[in-house]
């Protein structure tokens, strides 16, 4: 916009390009199996609905609501939004009103007389934009509000993951200590059976001990559990700009994990690029810092001060305003540097260097945010895959448990044995629900990789 407003007047420096983005047709690891289809905006926007969790969908409105990092990423906004209105005012005249009195003295013949002399007017001045340095500096200003405005949706971008992800911890965590708790049951069962097969001399102590043992392990599982869950209830809370344990209440209650939908939204790389808000904040960043750099240049050349007033001097205040006492000036001065032992060039190189800065971390920023979406692709389709295999196998130890038990209260195998078995049952339940909340993970992975979370501002 500041570009716009300053293209009838000569301007110093390089005109801004966005540089092309080099992005690939497809994502490689973007394979059928993983369940992945076009994604539009739309698709991003609330992408966490697709969950299907309501309680979710209030924890994440509440936080994009009153978050901490939210309020000052917008007061950044606010900030820069001000600034540019001052680089603004630099291309229009100033005009200023006084009012004042002035009292003399003087002695004539030892007599000391007395007089006030009023004074009332305006003075205007004006720095005329010959080559561009106020034009560009509004142009760096626009640019670092679209920036600070680019760097607000991406802390949405963040928090919306964090808040799902902190949801899916506690989630997890809870439907694992529902199962270590159903194990413990079963465990202490087993200790019971034992220590009456060893009452009645089929079995030896040992048996007893290797049972209370495997309980315990299991026992002692719980805690940690118990303060994960914890854990994650208090990072909630914080996240929604509330003191920790605020939500304990509220979370306490145990809910399945969210679902995951049969088909994830992903487009082609080049949309994803377009989406991301922190790929947007370093190319408005760049924008800035090359209309900076013409705005230095700028400063090598001459500069045009044009100055006037108006105003009144009387007597007394009844006075003022008639004809014979208007006074009119006006004044306009043409400086330049003509030696300064390069101070102005090596400045104009340095805005350069920091220009050159900004396009390499611009760049950076794309092979990253391809970086970061390829491997989420990936490891989205492999947790799909261990979640199949994980469900194979909670399912095949817990039909060996269920046999292994039979066979030991029927005498036709070891203790031994019992314990391999359910301790490879309570494995692979805990491993299968790790495995379906990495899957979720997966995809707030992905979907935060997406830059999805904040076009719904």
């Amino acid at each position: 916009m500041g570009a716009g407003c300053a293209t009838h007047r000569p301007m110093a420096g390089p005109g801004y390009q966005a540089p092309q983005q080099q992005a690939p047709a497809t994502w490689h690891g973007a394979t059928d199996s993983a369940g992945l289809t076009p994604a539009s905006p739309a698709a991003l926007a609330r992408w966490w609905r697709v969950l299907g969790d309501s309680q979710l969908d209030t924890l994440v409105e509440q936080a994009l609501a009153a978050n901490g990092d939210v309020r000052l990423a917008a007061a950044r906004v606010r900030q820069a939004r001000a600034v540019r209105v001052q680089a603004r005012a630099g291309l229009f005249p100033t005009l200023t009103a006084n009012l004042s009195p002035t009292t003399r003295s003087a002695s004539t013949s030892g007599v000391r007389a007395t007089s006030t002399l009023y004074e009332a007017g305006f003075d205007a001045g004006w720095e005329v934009d010959l080559f561009g340095k106020n034009g560009r500096t509004l142009e760096a200003a626009g640019a670092d509000l679209e920036a600070s405005e680019a760097s607000l949706a991406n802390v949405k971008v963040s928090l919306v993951a964090e808040v799902v992800q902190s949801y899916v911890d506690l989630r997890s965590y809870q439907q694992r200590l529902a199962i270590a708790r159903e194990n413990l049951a079963s465990q202490t069962e087993t200790v019971q059976l034992a220590q009456w097969r060893n009452q009645a001399g089929l079995v030896s102590t040992s048996d007893v001990d290797q049972a209370v043992a495997s309980r315990e392990q299991t026992r002692a599982s719980i805690s940690d559990l118990e303060m994960a869950i914890a854990n994650a209830q208090n990072r909630l809370a914080v996240l929604l700009a509330q003191q920790p344990g605020a939500l304990r209440s509220a979370l306490q209650e145990p809910r399945p994990l969210p679902r995951v939908p049969a088909r994830v939204a992903v487009g082609i790389p080049a949309d994803a690029l377009r989406a991301r808000p922190d790929l947007a904040a370093a190319e408005r960043s760049l924008a800035a810092e090359t209309a900076r750099v013409g705005a230095q240049m700028a400063q090598r050349y001459p500069s045009l001060n044009l100055s006037g007033s108006i105003f009144w001097q009387a007597a007394s205040l009844g006075a003022l305003g008639t004809a014979d006492t208007l006074v009119r000036s006006a004044a306009g001065s043409l400086a330049a540097t003509l030696f300064d032992a390069g101070r102005l060039r090596s400045a104009v190189e340095v805005r350069s260097a920091v220009q050159e800065q900004a396009l390499i971390a611009y760049q950076n920023a794309v092979l990253s945010a391809l970086e970061e979406v390829e491997d989420a692709l990936v490891a989205y389709g492999a947790a799909r895959d261990r979640l199949e295999a994980r469900t194979s196998a909670a399912d095949a130890a817990a039909r060996a448990a269920t046999t292994s038990r039979q066979m030991y209260q029927s005498g036709l195998s070891d203790f031994q044995r019992l314990l391999d078995a359910e301790r490879t049952r309570l494995s692979a339940q805990d491993a299968l629900a790790s495995a379906q909340a990495a899957q979720l993970s997966a995809l707030v992975a992905l979907y935060k990789a997406l830059g999805g979370g904040w076009q719904q501002a």
